[in-house]
């Protein structure tokens, strides 16, 4: 084995080089990658899945839809609320790993189990919004802050990739519920065992690596130089704590972004659930397909055009996607709907991992968490007005001028991501 020692680039970014993932776990580092995202596609279904078999579920506990579409709020509340705190407590030490995925597993199965046989709300409050969210914030945090460790040459690219699969994951799961409503109790039910042996197969193997770890194999400070690199990962200007990058404004822009952008997308996976007479299964399928998709090559595409460009190209796609599925509902064209759907899922997920990679751009690497968690959070406000949104389109102004509003609110989006710039760079050349 080498000998570890910490290396230093030319912006004070530290390295720890020396030891290899078989070094340290005994295993190749994919492990730390493909575990995870196994992990993360079983507790998707919590989200999507849910949102897909909010029809289903409506009608076989004889709700209102509006009333069955309350738990899926409170459990988007919970799970952004907790995905934060769980990501700090790892950088510092005070969390170990095993024991936050050890705890998400029963969670995220228990949660996913009550769907499957909660008879009123306030089980389903308790059982899947609270502890799901809980669950499903401690598997995801893990997740991602494992990933990102162990790939630091790439971690924007990376976790994009898993997250993707929270999303694409839950397809197979949607199709059957929006397809067949009586097949809800037995879906969910086998979810609940997947996701039990999924994370808990992360719980016993995934661990992170030391402070500042980074692969043998490749020299950091020529890795610092490299122009490829630089283009992948840019560098920010300095190491902004959360007080300086929130004074920056370029923050709170991230934020809103993620707000209007995030209830969107959650919009969109109801809205076409509960839209009849255009086939709804394909249209939940193509979106929930494409959502993750867009999420896994969102940072392929801003490594050539640049972060801030991209995240300004994926809005507008998910804004054309509302405005043509409102066309499609207006008409009532299926093709036009599948059409949609096609922006809208790439738009409605490629978002995500762009913001995360802007928070690292903007701000550095030495506070990530604190500031990313930060940005995250906004999930939580994300899900009550997209849940709203739902509500909105099933109780009064039907299904597309509630599309125009959600368009309205991606315009917003992309019009406050024309303003992003990196922090840090004077105002104004000197005399």
């Amino acid at each position: 084995m080498e000998k570890t020692q910490l290396v230093r680039d030319w912006r004070g970014r530290d390295y720890l080089v020396g030891d290899t993932p078989q070094d340290l776990i005994n295993r190749p580092r994919s492990w730390m990658f493909w575990l995870p995202w196994a992990a993360m596609a079983s507790i998707g279904a919590m989200q999507y899945g849910y949102a897909a078999a909010v029809p289903a579920l409506a009608q076989a506990r004889g709700w209102p839809l509006a009333s069955a579409l309350a738990p899926l709020a409170v459990w988007i509340v919970c799970q952004a609320a907790v995905a934060l705190p769980t990501v700090l407590l790892l950088r510092r030490g005070a969390l170990g790993i095993r024991v936050a995925l050890w705890a998400g597993a029963p969670l995220s199965a228990a949660a996913l189990l009550t769907v499957a046989l909660a008879r009123d709300l306030p089980a389903l409050l308790a059982g899947y919004a609270l502890l799901g969210g809980v669950g499903a914030g401690l598997v995801y945090g893990s997740c991602t802050e494992a990933v990102a460790r162990w790939y630091p040459e790439r971690p924007a690219s990376r976790v994009g990739l898993i997250t993707g699969a929270f999303a694409y994951g839950t397809a197979p799961l949607a199709v059957v519920t929006v397809l067949d409503g009586a097949a809800l109790r037995p879906l969910f039910a086998v979810t609940a065992v997947v996701a039990l042996a999924a994370v808990g197969l992360a719980a016993a193997f995934v661990r992170l690596p030391p402070p500042h770890w980074w692969p043998a194999h490749i020299d950091p400070r020529a890795w610092a130089d490299d122009r490829v690199a630089l283009r992948r990962e840019p560098r920010a200007v300095r190491q902004f704590s959360l007080g300086q990058a929130l004074r920056t404004g370029s923050l709170p822009t991230l934020v809103s972004i993620l707000v209007c952008a995030g209830a969107v997308s959650i919009f969109d996976v109801v809205a076409l659930a509960t839209s009849g007479g255009f086939s709804p299964w394909a249209a939940v399928a193509l979106l929930l397909v494409l959502n993750g998709a867009g999420r896994a090559c969102a940072m392929l595409a801003a490594e050539v055009a640049g972060r801030g460009r991209a995240l300004s190209a994926v809005l507008a796609l998910l804004c054309l996607g509302q405005l043509l599925l409102a066309w499609g509902a207006v008409t009532g064209s299926a093709v036009m709907i599948l059409v949609a759907t096609v922006p809208a899922g790439l738009g409605g997920g490629a978002f995500y991992p762009l913001i995360a990679s802007l928070v690292r751009e903007y701000f550095g690497e030495r506070h990530t968490a604190s500031i990313h968690g930060v940005v995250y959070s906004a999930k939580a406000v994300a899900g009550i007005v997209g849940v709203g949104l739902a509500v909105l389109a099933l109780t009064s102004s039907g299904h597309a001028a509630t599309f125009f509003l959600a368009a309205g609110l991606v315009l917003a989006a992309v019009a406050l991501s024309a303003t992003l710039r990196q922090p840090g760079h004077p105002v104004t050349l000197p005399r």
